[in-house]
């Protein structure tokens, strides 16, 4: 059958996005990793589907290119508002989006018709090892020394995580051009330390409004940024004295303004990008 879809690209993600209103239950998990392994374009970090919800606008499915569902992904959530407006599914330009990490909130930016900036409310950072989760004694898994073996070299890490329905680890350094993201990357993602695999952010504070940072996605490799990896790299940044509370943080993609609010919230803003349109041939 035929799958209408969009590609979106929201600052360091490419998903495809597809109004699953009036689309039949299908296998998902399977068309996940069917559009991720054709190759062609149309994949990239993953699937999302539009869907209805008694809870707030829409509801938001997210699938891994392994098939897995996932619980949100902050850029993903951004072109969600994007999408459901550019395709006239809504005219409103603050929306609440269900995902399994929470409801979460979105104001649009709109100049002629078009969307031009977008703002997720993505929530609170949760800390509590059971949420993220990790193996540590400690109450929150902060500023820890763990040692990673990579390509058989015992290396002492420092990192720390958090949870945004998906688990996050940051660590800084100062050299981010030199660094070996792919074995390091892969070594931390797959740590003992954790239950679930986990995304890698590498981090550098430029000054006290600015962080650069590189992503490694867990099962993918490096990406070209991460919208809950900047919220990451600048949380962690505040607790660390390093950065403000609202600061820019410059990914390969592009840059992202984040916030963490007197309330505790945490603020994402920049653009969205429709790639392209068509139709996926899914085989059942």
């Amino acid at each position: 059958m035929k799958i209408p879809f969009t590609k979106m690209q929201a600052y360091g993600n490419d998903y495809v996005y597809v109004n699953a209103f009036e689309m039949p239950d299908l296998n998902w998990n399977e068309v996940a990793i069917q559009i991720s392994d054709r190759h062609f374009g149309v994949g990239g970090d993953g699937l999302v589907l539009i869907c209805p919800s008694d809870k707030a606008d829409f509801k938001m499915r997210i699938f891994d290119p392994d098939g897995t569902e996932a619980e949100m992904c902050g850029n993903a959530v951004r072109s969600v508002a994007k999408f459901v407006y550019f395709h006239k599914m809504t005219d409103k330009t603050e929306l609440t989006i269900e995902t399994l990490g929470g409801i979460k909130n979105l104001y649009l930016t709109v100049e002629d018709g078009e969307v031009v900036n977008i703002e997720a409310e993505i929530g609170e950072p949760v800390f509590t090892p059971e949420l993220i989760p990790v193996d540590t004694d400690n109450e929150e898994f902060f500023d820890e020394t763990v040692k990673v073996n990579v390509n058989g070299r015992i290396m002492n890490v420092r990192m720390s995580s958090l949870s945004w329905g998906n688990p996050h680890t940051v660590i800084f350094t100062d050299d981010l051009e030199n660094l070996d993201i792919e074995n390091v990357g892969r070594a931390i993602e797959t740590h003992p330390i954790f239950a679930k695999r986990t995304n890698v952010t590498f981090a550098r504070v430029i000054d006290r409004k600015n962080i650069q940072i590189r992503e490694w996605e867990r099962g993918c490799g490096e990406t070209i940024g991460c919208g809950t990896g900047c919220c990451t790299a600048l949380v962690f940044a505040v607790r660390l004295g390093l950065c403000d509370k609202e600061a820019t943080v410059m990914q390969i993609g592009g840059p992202l303004d984040v916030k963490w609010d007197d309330k505790g919230l945490v603020h994402m803003k920049g653009p969205s990008y429709v790639v392209f349109e068509g139709e996926y041939s899914y085989e059942a």
